[in-house]
């Protein structure tokens, strides 16, 4: 037996890590980044807003301006608490850790967000999976006799839902949360182009948690994630949170981005106006079927054994996408797109459009 095999936990060496793939010089629609910069004139206000950033200092570890800031401006109810994370993959994890018991499991329905089950592995938590129903809704019979058979110590639904798009159903929502016998995390990492929240059902559920991020909004290179939820949870999460997590410079931008939240909030508009757009678009090529989205992304099927080579075209021409063809069985012959914008969409449709004809 080799050091590494002695050494490393066989869980850990079983995984294949995230991968990122290349994206320079490609038009990145892979990774659902809203694809605006700041204008001109806040960017400079912007830059203004970090001079004198005393970056010999550590952070704030406990930065209450900008927690209140995230509380007032995504109507925290009253007796919750909100943490804050290095993008919400640190929060996953702070959570993962905290409930992995010797046994205890966390139970996803799928295919979802890759990361829940990745970070629940190397946690050392039990991964029990659902299949979602072919229409990519949640198969609430067969989630409520999972949780009775395995009786997770941990849940997460990403709603919406990550790469289908689309939104559960709100009444099997409930059911889930009242049935389990732990944590609920309900996952609105795309709220802003949903708009339907489970952020009222704290106050009735005191197991429940939301996650959020500012990542989907314009501010994917700062990482920040924040969960909300009852200070009985939260607080003991934080003893499990490496100190000064959160940086100067994501904390003093994250305020000024708050400070503007009604240009954030007019971007989204524009994409979720875009979307739709794109889903025509999409849905009008031979042999493509565009699923409804209420995220900043599209899933699309491509007709059978076209999905590889269309990736590939994609990327030939210059365009980055995700290719879920093999993930999961759900996802056969399946793309993931991001809305971009107008002329990056118009560039997308054209390429494919090209490809599924037979014209390059």
């Amino acid at each position: 037996m080799s050091r590494l095999e002695a050494v490393l936990r066989p869980e850990i060496r079983a995984l294949s890590a995230y991968h990122v793939p290349p994206a320079a010089g490609l038009l990145k629609l892979d990774a659902m980044e809203n694809p605006y910069r700041w204008p001109g004139e806040l960017e400079d206000a912007w830059l203004a807003s970090l001079r004198g950033a005393e970056l010999n200092r550590y952070p704030l570890p406990h930065p209450a301006d900008l927690v209140q800031a995230l509380a007032r401006q995504a109507g925290v109810p009253p007796g919750c608490e909100l943490l804050l994370g290095n993008g919400s993959d640190e929060l996953i994890q702070l959570i993962d850790l905290c409930v992995a018991r010797p046994g205890a499991c966390v139970l996803l329905p799928t295919p979802t967000f890759s990361m829940y089950s990745l970070i629940a592995r190397v946690a050392g938590l039990d991964v029990r999976e659902v299949p979602l129903r072919a229409d990519f809704g949640l198969d609430l019979p067969a989630m409520l006799a999972a949780i009775a058979q395995h009786r997770p110590a941990l849940i997460y639904l990403a709603c919406p839902n990550n790469p289908t798009a689309g939104l559960f159903d709100v009444d099997a929502v409930r059911a889930v949360i009242a049935a389990a016998p732990g944590l609920v995390v309900v996952d609105e990492a795309y709220f802003p182009f949903a708009g339907r929240s489970v952020l009222p059902w704290l106050l009735e559920f005191e197991h429940l948690l939301v996650l959020r991020t500012l990542s989907k909004v314009g501010l994917a290179g700062l990482r920040l994630g924040y969960l909300i939820g009852h200070g009985q949870w939260l607080r003991e999460f934080d003893k499990a949170r490496l100190p000064y997590n959160i940086n100067t410079l994501t904390q003093l931008s994250a305020q000024f981005a708050l400070a503007h939240a009604d240009r954030l909030a007019g971007e989204a508009a524009r994409i979720r106006a875009d979307r739709a757009q794109l889903l025509a678009g999409l849905g009008a090529l031979p042999g493509v079927t565009a699923y409804p989205s209420d995220t900043n992304f599209i899933l699309l099927r491509l007709p059978a054994g076209r999905a590889p080579g269309a990736h590939e075209a994609l990327r030939r021409a210059g365009i980055l996408v995700k290719n879920v063809h093999g993930s999961h069985p759900l996802l056969a012959d399946c793309l993931r797109v991001t809305v971009g914008t107008a002329a990056e969409n118009d560039a997308l449709l054209a390429a494919l459009a090209a490809h599924l004809t037979g014209t390059t």
